[in-house]
């Protein structure tokens, strides 16, 4: 049976902030359909590379490629256009917007995306809160208001950022039940995570990333036997 192609084929990426030269040739690939994480610790690019896809750095070479369109010289907006978006690890919710606000706030870029009753059978606790003001949610609830932004635009590929981080593991289980829905509904992650043990329970493949480069590839049926390597890479 042949492989879904590649929807998303990234080679030889380099970024810089300023003169600080943060990626050194990144190289990997995402299929359409999957959940795929980027692992490795602290400072080794992870952010980096999703920034870098969407082109939101100072620079950037290499190549990235969408359903077999090159982007690197793309500016942010073309990129959205063409069906990228990116949920941030600092969430960007708007202080002075209510729910309701924050999530009509993004346009929609391209046919496909969800409607608000789409998003509420995914994220009912926004439902409830369409009249508070964003960062009156707790910190799942706008993790939550985050990644629901992002699904009207219609675009087909989501980075996500760490969506976990400093959530209640109640809250985890639901953001991974809600990535996995996604998933089935057609949508591609390509997902930065610190929790490993998060990630294991969604993602189908795995890339480590260290000093700005990726340096190992497994898929989940590998992990078992791997467990002590990446011990090693991750630091835990």
């Amino acid at each position: 049976m042949a492989e879904t192609p590649a929807l998303l084929t990234v080679n030889e990426l380099q970024a810089w902030y300023g003169e600080s030269h943060v990626l050194h040739g990144v190289t990997f690939e995402v299929r359409a359909g999957e959940v795929v994480t980027l692992l490795g610790r602290n400072g080794v690019g992870k952010t980096t590379t999703l920034k870098s896809i969407m082109g939101i750095v100072e620079q950037r070479t290499g190549s990235v490629r969408f359903g077999g369109r090159e982007l690197i010289r793309s500016p942010s907006d073309a990129i959205a256009r063409a069906g990228i978006a990116i949920c941030p690890e600092e969430r960007g919710i708007f202080s002075s917007l209510d729910v309701r606000e924050n999530l009509l706030l993004p346009p929609q870029v391209r046919a496909g995306g969800l409607d608000l009753d789409r998003i509420f059978a995914l994220f009912p606790n926004l439902h409830e809160r369409l009249s508070s003001q964003g960062t009156k949610l707790s910190g799942g609830e706008q993790q939550m208001l985050a990644i629901a932004r992002i699904l009207r635009t219609g675009a087909r590929l989501l980075l996500l950022d760490e969506p976990t981080e400093g959530l209640a593991p109640v809250i985890v289980q639901q953001i991974g039940r809600t990535i996995g829905a996604l998933k089935e509904q057609g949508f591609t992650i390509l997902l930065v995570e610190q929790n490993f043990q998060f990630a294991a329970t969604i993602a189908d493949r795995y890339y480590v990333i260290e000093h700005g480069r990726v340096v190992d590839q497994l898929s989940n049926t590998e992990l078992k036997s791997n467990m002590n390597k990446l011990h090693d890479y991750l630091g835990v």
